[in-house]
């Protein structure tokens, strides 16, 4: 392992905007954040934005940049992957931003429909392209019900790729589960305003894409039927 990892997962241990919650303990005892993480971590009463595969925390942080009327938190699996991010919030006095180091799949486990849930961002997701994998695709009915465990009836859900078929597959799934398909684009930024969340901010990856000659996929919809 190297160096710079070593030293991020000691910066991570350190961060007070960063929770790394073992899963034994979490599933024995229950989060004391969840249903609670404005008034208790945030000391506020304002809604939460969730990043789910948020990588290093770039949409995270130039949501919270943009606007304070949300708590934002970044989930990953990666702890080394966000620590950019949560360095950067803690640099840059962001008070209202938190990373959660978890598998998305248990997410059930530390937030509630308390936490005021109104927008989900997932951000360049790994597309799960192989036959059989679509139940590990973030936008697949499977993650749709984990994320109706913890949401409310307003809450929606961003999805922004690279990927054409997931971009497709999205598509189908808010077709096929009635849900309220709010935007969409084949190419954000031939058809998305600038100023527009979707296309004023990119992610480390993003870049790479754009650079690639990719076309930036969007799908916003109502998570509730």
């Amino acid at each position: 392992m190297g160096k710079n990892k070593l030293s991020r997962f000691a910066d991570n241990e350190r961060f007070e905007n960063v929770f790394q919650p073992d899963y034994f303990t979490t599933r024995d005892q229950g989060f004391a954040l969840k249903g609670r993480w404005a008034p208790d971590f945030f000391k506020n009463e304002l809604p939460l934005s969730l990043e789910l595969g948020c990588g290093k925390g770039d949409y995270t942080i130039g949501l919270a940049r943009k606007d304070r009327n949300f708590n934002y938190v970044g989930v990953d699996v990666k702890g080394a992957r966000f620590w950019r991010g949560a360095k950067t919030a803690i640099e840059e006095g962001l008070d209202h931003v938190a990373f959660l180091r978890i598998r998305i799949d248990q997410i059930a486990n530390y937030f509630a429909p308390e936490d005021k849930i109104n927008q989900i961002w997932i951000t360049f997701p790994d597309p799960q392209p192989r036959e059989g994998k679509e139940k590990k695709r973030l936008t697949s009915p499977q993650f749709l019900e984990r994320y109706r465990l913890i949401c409310n009836p307003d809450t929606v859900v961003n999805l922004k790729t690279d990927d054409r078929p997931l971009y497709e597959y999205t598509m189908q799934v808010v077709k096929e589960q009635g849900l309220q398909l709010l935007e969409h684009s084949d190419d954000v930024y031939a058809q998305m305003p600038k100023e527009h969340p979707v296309a004023s901010i990119q992610t480390f990856y993003e870049k790479m894409w754009l650079e690639m000659g990719k076309k930036i996929h969007l799908v916003s919809f109502k998570l509730f039927p």
